[in-house]
């Protein structure tokens, strides 16, 4: 006869108790072994995401930032570039006669000569004189001095001397010399000797 097992001598409630103890154990194994470690992974992936979300932010900010920073840069490099213009940092030579060339031909009048002077520096800016002589009516040479004060450019007309009019027929044209005054920006520091303070 085969050997009875301890377990079936038990009685039912004790096997119940012997089996339930078994599923207890079982399931205490499992919750040590998997559910803790999945717990722990799902609560560092949960840090994790917390911690992506704030540097996200962080990321979002500081791509608004240097946006931001960006904008102010192209405004400030465009206002440069508009008080280029106005006060450009050096004598630009060519600019500054296109520019009364261009206003002597939109208002009639007929530019016969200038002639460059020597650059005056001054503390903040330096004047680049430039004598003109011009010849037209009076109103048209009225319109080249309000168009020249139009201009983008700091232009001043000094030292105006209206000399012998040409007459043909009724048409009176005026000869006029002036002093034409530009300014740039790009004045030159002067050097300090060794050992000055």
């Amino acid at each position: 006869m085969a050997k009875q097992s301890p377990l079936a001598k038990l009685p039912a409630a004790a096997k119940f108790g012997v089996g339930g103890l078994l599923i207890v154990l079982t399931a205490l194994v499992y919750f040590i072994v998997f559910f803790s470690d999945l717990d722990t992974s799902v609560s560092s992936a949960q840090n994790k995401e917390t911690k992506l979300r704030s540097d996200l932010a962080g990321a979002r900010a500081a791509e608004h930032a240097y946006q931001k920073d960006l904008a102010e840069l192209a405004d400030r490099e465009q206002r440069q570039r508009d008080l280029n213009k106005i006060l450009p940092a050096t004598t630009e030579y060519p600019a500054f006669l296109s520019a009364i060339q261009a206003v002597s031909n939109s208002a009639g009048i007929t530019l016969l000569s200038w002639s460059p002077s020597k650059e005056v520096s001054g503390p903040y800016y330096a004047k680049v004189p430039m004598k003109l002589v011009i010849k037209g009516r009076y109103h048209q040479i009225a319109k080249f001095f309000y168009n020249v004060g139009q201009l983008d450019r700091i232009i001043n007309m000094e030292n105006i001397t209206v000399g012998k009019p040409d007459i043909t027929g009724d048409e009176v044209k005026l000869n006029v010399s002036v002093l034409a005054t530009a300014f740039h920006s790009g004045v030159k520091k002067k050097k300090k000797k060794k050992g000055a303070r």
